[in-house]
């Protein structure tokens, strides 16, 4: 995964910065602190920010060794199925009643202290088996299909017509939606849309317990028509701000967005692109490369 190189003039900037570039959350990244500002006289700050930041890796994803499920599962039965000698730390009912009953306690204690033996094991092997579960990373086809499935549960809840696809790479998944009319899932500017994405997180990874793949919803391809649209703006602007020399604020974008930007304006020497503000009303400023 490659390394982008920011910088601003604390290190919360700079992080931001890198963010807007990769294009995902602050806990989808991995920073490298490169250089920090330092306190000069008088309180004043010397020096910018500097940091590197990627991507986070997606981990290796561990198998499941049937072998050792196996063996819990026999163990188990075993458990279940033994006659336990142990013997059981807490006194009996029938060791505490009075003299009279004594007779009886030995078959009481010991029948007492065998289920006790036979429970606490089987108990014991039932935990280990489901922290093992537990620490065994989520197949991303099954968030895939649960997050297909309720697209499409939802898409008949508002009454709309469309088929849904899944599209995976690895890690990386994209519920298509295909159909005519289905607007009203994308919203102004794709902010139904971003909800929609979001409660698909919700109803597969979070349900899940996954926090591996990568999962986005588009809806009649309006996520490609709205990148080209935004490149086409930003080169719009761009050429604006060259021949001003002034610099241009932009509305409030998403992080995803905001890259679109970033990356289309990436290759032209004269011009320079930052974030400013915090989001919802984070924007990108476009502005000369000397200014």
């Amino acid at each position: 995964m490659e390394w982008v190189e920011t910088t601003g003039k604390t290190l919360a900037e700079a992080k931001d910065a890198a963010l807007d570039q990769l294009g995902v959350h602050e806990e989808d990244a991995e920073f490298d602190v490169l250089e920090e500002p330092q306190l000069g006289l008088f309180g004043r700050v010397r020096g910018e920010a500097r940091v590197r930041a990627r991507v986070r890796p997606a981990q290796a994803r561990q198998k499941v060794d049937r072998r050792d499920r196996k063996r819990a599962e026999r163990a188990e039965k075993t458990d279940k199925g033994e006659t336990t000698r142990t013997v059981s730390d807490k006194p009996s009912a029938a060791q505490s009643r009075p003299a009279k009953s004594a007779a009886k306690a030995p078959r009481s204690a010991g029948s007492g202290s065998g289920a006790a033996a036979k429970s606490s094991p089987a108990r014991e092997s039932k935990n280990s088996a489901k922290s093992s579960e537990g620490e065994n990373t989520v197949d991303p086809v099954q968030v895939g299909e649960e997050a297909r499935r309720f697209v499409d549960e939802l898409v008949a809840a508002f009454r709309l017509t469309g088929t849904t696809e899944l599209i995976s790479d690895g890690d990386d998944l994209e519920i298509r939606v295909h159909g005519q009319e289905l607007g009203l899932l994308v919203g102004p500017r794709g902010t139904t849309l971003q909800a929609v994405q979001d409660l698909t997180r919700v109803a597969s990874q979070r349900r899940l317990g996954d926090h591996d793949t990568r999962l986005r919803v588009d809806v009649g391809g309006y996520r490609e028509r709205r990148r080209a649209a935004l490149g086409t703006f930003a080169t719009q602007m761009a050429d604006e701000v060259k021949a001003s020399g002034v610099a241009r604020v932009l509305e409030p974008m998403s992080s995803a967005d905001r890259k679109v930007i970033h990356d289309t304006l990436a290759t032209i020497e004269e011009i320079s692109t930052r974030s400013e503000g915090d989001d919802p009303y984070r924007r990108v400023v476009i502005a000369p490369a000397n200014g």
